[in-house]
């Protein structure tokens, strides 16, 4: 089995011992992104929209990294940690998929790294 590490500069450095996202066959598996700046290494903070579009753009650089796009998307998971913000963080989310959205599912956690308040990974294919 092959398969290869995608990487973006663009996008925060890993916190951990995982990778930003790895390519297999075709399809790209990106690990969940928090709203850390990739320039400050800072956390975005303020509205749960200022951070949940952090994410995406997080998000979106590891795609433009392996030369796709939110369109080639076919599954996220959202993490939250208070689903009270679920309405906000869909908005914000969803002016990223006009067209055909991908499979989705939103789950309460009680704890996200770095103690943020939304995490989205995705699944994307070429």
């Amino acid at each position: 089995m092959t398969h290869s590490i995608i990487t973006s500069a663009n996008a925060p450095a890993a916190i951990g011992p995982y990778s930003q996202a790895t390519l297999h066959n075709g399809t790209m598996y990106v690990s969940g992104q928090i709203p850390l700046d990739p320039q400050s290494g800072e956390l975005v903070s303020g509205s749960i929209e200022e951070e949940t579009h952090q994410v995406m753009k997080n998000l979106f650089a590891i795609l433009q990294e392996a030369g796709m796009g939110f369109e080639n998307v076919l599954k996220c998971t959202i993490f939250v940690k208070d689903l009270n913000n679920f309405g906000k963080i869909n908005e914000t989310y969803g002016s990223y998929f006009r067209q055909s959205p991908p499979a989705r599912e939103t789950v309460e956690v009680s704890r996200l790294p770095k103690d943020v308040n939304v995490e989205i990974s995705c699944i994307a294919a070429l």
